[in-house]
């Protein structure tokens, strides 16, 4: 509890989060008690939690909530994960239905134990949510299945509105930062993405040790594999994290990071403190 407070009191006075409330949080947060969900919300501890679920977007994380990669980044949980939930792609699809949600964004763990790295399981949750709710729009941000194309195509072709993979850092930091993730492998995730027609998206973090040149390269690098979106926020500690905050980053830096991206003809830049990668999300169908 001690290190806790310390952390906080260490915090900028920028990265202000607020307590999230609502009546309409509640809701949300009562139905994915009720149905077993993970969420990367609650998972991942968003500080926008607040804002997302009572604006009616929700991220829901699926193959459960153990990951088989150990990124030094990331709060949820690595290790032996246990056989997909064949109810899931149910349970979702009503609880889309019963939260009333304009936008859904789906995410997953790592899954790779499972011979195609969960990729059919994947194509299940999107065709069941648009069966059951054919005018929720819905971004997926998936994984790199290992750069396997004929994996990506499966997603692909299930025609969700927008898909989100995330490059995380530059490309310097990722042997240190992501696990068993490429950087370059990433970037062709992307391109081939992209070179459907199908909307593509991505993130980094900063204040994890980059320089402002390598942010820009990274952001040019995202740009030429065809993406038309971009979220860049402040990376935050994990409570169990290895990995500490190395800066801060000012807000004005941040806008300067949106007004680049703008000009290197990013459609959307979502670019400031406590952005995450789901952040107005469901604006990105626009682009």
């Amino acid at each position: 509890m001690k290190e806790e407070t310390h952390q906080r009191t260490r915090l900028p006075k920028w990265i202000k989060m607020e307590m999230p409330s609502g009546s309409n949080y509640s809701r949300v947060k009562n139905l994915v008690r009720k149905n077993g969900l993970h969420t990367i919300c609650t998972s991942g501890k968003c500080p926008n939690i607040g804002e997302c679920w009572n604006h009616g977007t929700a991220t829901f994380m699926i193959l459960g909530n153990i990951c088989t990669r150990n990124c030094k980044f990331c709060g949820v949980p690595t290790g032996h994960p246990l056989s997909p939930d064949p109810k899931e792609p149910l349970k979702i699809a009503n609880s889309i239905r019963i939260m009333g949600l304009k936008h859904a964004v789906i995410t997953s763990v790592d899954r790779d134990d499972l011979p195609d790295l969960g990729a059919s399981f994947w194509v299940k949750v999107i065709l069941k949510i648009k069966e059951i709710n054919p005018k929720v729009s819905m971004e997926v941000l998936i994984p790199d299945f290992q750069g396997k194309e004929e994996l990506i195509q499966q997603v692909i072709d299930a025609s969700p509105e927008v898909i989100s993979h995330n490059v995380e850092t530059v490309e310097r930091l990722t042997p240190q930062i992501r696990s068993v993730a490429e950087y370059r492998r990433s970037l062709q995730v992307l391109s081939f993405i992209s070179d459907s027609k199908v909307i593509t998206k991505s993130g980094i973090m900063l204040g994890l040790g980059e320089k402002e040149e390598e942010i820009i390269q990274t952001m040019k690098d995202i740009r030429a594999a065809g993406c038309k979106i971009i979220t860049i926020g402040q990376y935050l500690a994990p409570p169990s994290s290895p990995l500490p905050v190395t800066e801060y980053i000012t807000p004005k830096q941040f806008d300067k990071y949106h007004k680049i991206g703008i000009d290197l003809g990013f459609s959307f830049v979502e670019s400031s403190p406590l952005v995450r990668s789901s952040y107005h999300a469901d604006k990105h169908i626009n682009a």
